[in-house]
């Protein structure tokens, strides 16, 4: 440091501390100039200049300058240089220090920066020197790709490190609204504070009016002022004593409370327990129940009609079992916490099941989900909802895929769906489309009038919207149903299509915005053929997904299979309403919200989760009648929406949709052939039972003939 600044001065920067800006004079540059050659000391300016100076040497320019910089004051230069203090030249010096410091940490920086430099230089050297030297192309073609690896691996650092700076931001976003609204909460708190002083403020102008008001009242003679004061002190000393007594009391009393409150939170957390224990021994109870109904149905059947004490003896104790089991039904049961009947899209949110399990079940089910959706509240759902209300205009981007597989909030779901249905079936809508659909119907009736009439009440048995006589839903979604049957004639009307526009109905709550709701998902989300006569492309998507579970979840399918446990008969109504009858309301809408945007990939991606999801319950099962229990309303216990959605977008990848198409190509190839194959059979033996001549065995005739002959 000394000799960078030694040299600088010895070469006549003349560079002064900082604040010092004035030019010098040409006087004292003529003192700092150096002094002719000494004949004693022949030739050594140049050699001089090439050496370190001494640190005494920093001093002695210092002093010197600051001595140039007074003599720029030539009036007073010479007094002001005895008069200044001590402290004032040692600030000086701190500051050229400073000065010198920071060059210094500049220098050691460029210095660091041109090392780096030079290692790259030289590692780039021996790249190129390895590449030159290799003798074979084939050593040369290595070397080549050890480069693009590491250039692959910068970068994925890059983008790990944009994706952190990208979460980053967010945090700090959400850090700068939190600020935002702490001040806001501080300035309510300062207003209040500053009403607070200013009713101060008043009373205390109100007691000063007072006094001086008293004042100038008369003077109460001596004897009855005492006499009242004596009054006063004693009305005072028996406050005090009350005031004793009900302090006392009021300490009783919070211990008294203290305690009560630590038995009433033991007593509920015992409560609680005792609840949760009740409701697992019921419902093992009902089992046991259905196991002991079933194996004496199946005794009953093996023994058939033999007459006998034994099938006297299974009768009656199936009568009894039966009869046992209606009495407990209808006995008190256990009363959990009280909850909402209805959720906000009117499902019940204890399904009213017919097996006293199930019941039971549900209603932990239940809470589960309460308690989950409280705790996540805070925690999820109010960022979720400003970040939808944030959003402003729709638009296809990263940021609104992320938005909807997390989830829309209710007030923003039916905006958000309907921009979803009309970026599908723009080209298919036209003005006063939907009531010319109507009017049709309504001037012929159409074939498959009959079946939506029969399924119209049998939708959703457990939402009051579809149950109650005085609901105008079943009307919408009669009107809805018979619009499509109309409008596509080659499928007219499946079972299923009923879920599918219900769904829509009680988000939109629009006819026509549930009509082309209904109509996206049939036309351009699911594949052709998924609602047809033979279903071609519902079976083929129950392939794939076998294809992928024994992929992704292969020990869980080598267990099914060693049961022989086909999922097809709960997967299939799966795909057919996307999970409208088997998911909890919140997270079933939560599928269709990724579902309208990125189509039948979510499906696949939903259901392989649900498996995840449950896969320890279902490795622990040993009984194909277990199992099969199990994955009747096992769908219905998922109730952590965030898990589940974490383990269909993250858990389950990679899952191009190049794979999903193949898969489907495939197994639509095998399935036509084996159609075809089937077809084939059908009409070989229809051609041979015609070729037959019918021929009647002698002594037996019809009841006909045999009247006709009497």
């Amino acid at each position: 440091m000394h000799n960078i600044r030694g040299n600088r001065q010895a070469q006549g920067t003349g560079h002064g501390p900082p604040g010092e800006g004035s030019p010098p004079s040409k006087e004292p540059q003529r003192e700092e100039q150096p002094s002719p050659s000494d004949p004693s000391t022949p030739g050594k300016d140049s050699a001089d200049s090439l050496k370190p100076a001494p640190k005494s040497s920093l001093t002695t320019s210092l002093i010197q300058k600051a001595k140039r910089q007074n003599n720029t004051f030539p009036l007073f230069a010479e007094g002001f240089s005895r008069n200044r203090t001590a402290q004032e030249k040692a600030l000086a010096l701190e500051q050229q220090v400073l000065v010198l410091t920071k060059e210094l940490k500049s220098q050691k920086e460029l210095v660091r920066i041109l090392h780096k430099a030079l290692e790259a230089a030289q590692q780039e050297k021996r790249a190129t020197s390895a590449y030159l030297a290799a003798a074979k192309d084939k050593d040369r073609l290595e070397l080549v790709r050890h480069k693009v690896r590491q250039i692959e691996e910068l970068r994925r650092r890059v983008e790990a490190l944009e994706q952190e700076r990208e979460s980053l931001a967010q945090t700090a976003s959400l850090r700068e609204q939190q600020v935002q609204e702490l001040q806001q909460h501080v300035q309510l708190l300062m207003e209040k504070n500053q009403a607070k002083q200013q009713v101060i403020h008043k009373l205390s102008e109100k007691v000063t009016q007072d006094f001086i008001h008293s004042s100038e009242q008369p003077l109460v003679p001596p004897d009855a002022a005492n006499r009242d004061f004596l009054s006063l002190q004693e009305k005072m000393e028996h406050l005090k004593d009350d005031m004793e007594a009900y302090q006392t009391q009021n300490r009783f009393l919070n211990s008294e409370i203290h305690q009560v409150t630590k038995i009433w939170r033991r007593v509920a957390e015992k409560e609680r327990a005792l609840l949760m224990k009740c409701a697992y021994l019921q419902a093992k109870n009902c089992q046991v129940e259905s196991k002991y109904l079933a194996g004496l149905r199946r005794l009953q059947e093996a023994m058939g009609d033999q007459a006998g004490e034994c099938s006297e003896l299974l009768r009656q104790l199936i009568q009894e079992a039966l009869q046992w089991e209606a009495s407990e039904a209808s006995a008190d049961s256990v009363e959990l916490s009280p909850i909402s009947e209805y959720d906000e899209y009117g499902f019940l949110m204890v399904p009213n099941y017919e097996v006293e399990d199930l019941q039971l079940l549900a209603k932990i089910q239940v809470l589960e989900v309460r308690s989950h959706h409280l705790l996540a509240h805070e925690a999820n759902e109010r960022p979720l909802r400003e970040r939808w209300a944030a959003l402003g205009e729709l638009a296809p981007s990263v940021e609104l895929k992320q938005l909807l597989r997390m989830g829309v909030s209710q007030e923003h779901r039916p905006r958000v769906w309907k921009w979803l249905v009309h970026r599908r079936v723009q080209h298919l809508q036209a003005p006063g489309r939907y009531q010319e659909l109507l009017s049709r119907s309504q001037t012929c009736k159409h074939p498959a009038a009959r079946q939506i009439e029969l399924d119209l009440y049998r939708t959703f048995p457990n939402n009051k919207h579809f149950t109650c006589p005085t609901s105008v839903f079943p009307d919408k979604l009669r009107r809805v149903l018979l619009a499509f049957s109309w409008l596509n004639p080659s499928i007219g009307y499946c079972q299923g299509l009923n879920r599918l526009a219900a769904i829509a109905l009680l988000v939109l709550d629009e006819e026509e915005s549930a009509f082309w709701c209904l109509v996206a998902i049939v036309e351009t989300i699911m594949p052709a053929g998924y609602y047809s006569k033979t279903l071609t492309a519902s079976q083929v998507d129950q392939r794939v997904l076998q294809d992928l579970l024994a992929e992704k979840l292969p020990r869980l399918m080598a267990h099914l299979g060693q049961h022989q446990v086909d999922l097809s008969f709960m997967t299939f109504n799966w795909f057919l309403v996307v999970f409208a009858d088997s998911l909890i309301s919140n997270i079933l809408l939560q599928v269709w919200d990724a579902f309208l945007y990125e189509g039948t990939k979510v499906v696949f991606r939903y259901a392989l989760a649900i498996f995840k999801y449950n896969e320890e319950e279902i490795l622990r099962l040993r009984d194909s009648l277990e199992i099969y229990q199990y994955l009747h309303f096992f769908t219905k216990t998922i109730c952590n929406s965030r898990k589940l959605m974490n383990i269909a977008f993250n858990d389950m990848n990679p899952f191009p949709m190049k794979q999903l198409w193949q898969l489907r190509t495939a197994h639509r190839e095998r399935l036509e052939a084996e159609l075809r194959e089937l077809e084939q059979f059908k009409a070989n033996y229809l051609e041979t039972r015609a070729s037959l001549v019918p021929v009647v065995p002698e002594g037996c005739t019809s009841e006909d003939e045999g009247d006709g002959e009497a």
